[in-house]
């Protein structure tokens, strides 16, 4: 159907679309002031998510926002939330409330269940795209009523954000109080443990004992290895001495008074050879001097002979003194290592009152911060501009439905006049011969040529009847 035919059936069909589109207007204004006027409150909450927690000091990280934001959303428009209107509002206690629930369920059900479903039904919430602004509406037939209820959806959800914060650090809380209870016996019996074992074993501070039988054996082993130093030398010196090598020996050529004597022996044998010289051996001079160096001899092997007696004293005290420090070294080693035992057990038994304490500063921790969480009273919602009574109604929206009844009514109006002319098809146009006839079209006549045609006609029928009539009266 070209644009030409539509226009042509649209004129013919001109007192169907009028009066459809006339009804349709006058139909959507009267229903406009008819309907009955609603008003819808808002309130605005703002939600700092960005805030640090006062307790923990956790801030949300930016790539949960939307997440939480449609959350909160969700949260506002909860049963959960609803009810908490009702019972704040006291709906229920109204008799005509009463009698509004009666008469809607024939009394089944619970009443605050159905107002606050009721209530959810007019409740509009939207969150801001660009900001951490949430926009509570309400929309009512009384204005002061709708306000009322959006700033009791805002003031509960306010509170049931922060008993959904609490009410998890309150059970957390409790459980952490139990369980402390038993991290603290723990914590005893692992210190009384350590207590018992160190009274038994006479232990008062594990690492100082430890030190001091380290430094004696150490001490020990220093001086058995000077002893053993002191054996060899006094061993080889007696040996040396049982070889008969006395000159030579260390003692010998150390002990003054036998080189004095020596020197003595020397002089006495010198005078003996002048003597011998001049005298006879039966001479008492020269018996006298032989009887001095026999002496001094004899004196010489006796001292020689304690010498050598003190070598051997000396070796034996030597090597006694070594086997009493290898003693004392074997016992202070099997001390040492008995001590390294009890040292290491008693580390066990402290590392355990180390983790049993450490699990009880961190569950108690824990129980300290989550019993301040339980019972916090701040949240990071705040109310940026409470709902007031609107002056001006929200719906019906006359002038708005006036224009769209005239965009309807002229839908209408042209739909009908095509099903009119559906029903009853004419020939508006030369488009519709070519269509019905299938023939070639020789001419068209104006519409201002057809009008005069048929004036024409018209004014040859008057006069051929009125010629008519004069001959039929002749």
């Amino acid at each position: 159907m070209s644009f030409s035919q539509l226009l042509s059936i649209l004129m013919a069909r001109k007192l169907i679309a009028i009066w459809v589109f006339s009804i349709t207007v006058l139909v959507a204004t009267v229903v406009s002031f008819l309907l009955p006027k609603t008003y819808t409150a808002t309130a605005s909450l703002v939600i700092n998510s960005k805030s640090e927690d006062p307790v923990t000091g956790m801030t949300l990280p930016a790539t949960l926002m939307p997440g939480y934001m449609a959350t909160q959303v969700d949260i506002i428009q909860s049963h959960n939330v609803a009810l908490k209107v009702v019972n704040k509002l006291g709906v229920t206690a109204s008799d005509s409330a009463k009698e509004v629930f009666e008469k809607a369920t024939n009394g089944e059900g619970n009443i605050n269940d159905w107002y606050a479903d009721r209530f959810l039904q007019n409740l509009s919430v939207k969150p801001s795209r660009t900001s951490d602004v949430i926009e509570i509406s309400y929309e009512g037939t009384d204005p002061v009523f709708a306000a009322a209820l959006a700033n009791a959806f805002a003031e509960s959800y306010i509170n049931t954000n922060l008993q959904m914060k609490t009410e998890p650090a309150k059970q957390a809380a409790l459980w952490f109080d139990q369980q402390i209870k038993g991290l603290r016996q723990n914590v005893e019996q692992a210190q009384a443990k350590l207590s018992a074992f160190q009274q038994e074993n006479g232990i008062a501070f594990s690492g100082e004992r430890m030190d001091t039988e380290a430094a004696r054996l150490s001490e020990l082993s220093s001086q058995l290895v000077m002893a053993q130093a002191q054996t060899y030398d006094s061993t080889s010196r007696q040996s040396q001495l049982k070889k008969g090598a006395a000159s030579e020996s260390p003692d010998i050529l150390a002990n003054s008074l036998i080189q004095g004597l020596k020197s003595q022996l020397v002089q006495a044998e010198t005078r003996l050879n002048e003597v011998s010289q001049r005298l006879g051996v039966n001479h008492p001079q020269y018996q006298a001097a032989q009887s001095d160096v026999a002496n001094i001899r004899d004196l010489i092997r006796v001292e020689i002979a304690k010498t050598s007696s003190s070598v051997g004293q000396t070796a034996r005290v030597s090597q006694q003194k070594e086997a009493e420090i290898q003693a004392s070294l074997a016992q202070q080693k099997e001390r040492v290592l008995k001590l390294k035992s009890q040292h290491d057990e008693m580390a066990v038994l402290e590392r355990e009152v180390e983790s049993a304490q450490r699990i009880y500063d961190s569950a108690l921790q824990r129980f300290g911060q989550t019993n301040m969480e339980s019972q916090s009273s701040q949240t990071n919602i705040a109310v940026l501009n409470p709902a007031i009574a609107p002056l001006k109604h929200s719906s019906p929206k006359i002038l708005l439905n006036i224009v769209l009844s005239i965009f309807l009514g002229t839908l209408l109006g042209i739909g009908f006049a095509l099903v009119a002319e559906m029903f009853d098809r004419r020939v508006r146009s030369a488009d519709d011969l070519k269509r019905l006839l299938d023939m070639p079209m020789l001419g068209e006549l104006s519409r201002h040529a057809i009008k005069k045609f048929s004036l024409k006609n018209s004014i040859s029928q008057f006069f051929n009847q009125k010629t008519g009539k004069k001959r039929a009266f002749s």
